[in-house]
């Protein structure tokens, strides 16, 4: 099996561009904007997951755990 990899120096856009699964769980945390038409290929193209954390005020440790829950194994983010 191959392990899934979440880079959170990535931005949203090329992290679900390489797993559309990550979309849901995004929304699922709080980034329920993601799904909205179009969002994706704006903001997304620029935006970390931690920076949008930072934004939304959503705990950036909880999207950790909850990607982990989703058998992600996350990297990066160190200083973001």
């Amino acid at each position: 099996m191959n392990e899934r990899i979440l880079d959170l120096d990535q931005t949203v856009y090329s992290l679900c561009m390489a797993d559309p699964a990550i979309v849901n769980i995004l929304a699922e945390v709080g980034f329920r904007d993601i799904s909205r038409p179009g969002m994706l290929h704006t903001a997304g193209r620029f935006m970390t997951i931690p920076k949008g954390a930072a934004m939304k005020r959503i705990e950036l440790a909880m999207i950790i755990k909850t990607f982990e829950t989703h058998g992600y194994k996350v990297i990066g983010g160190v200083g973001t």
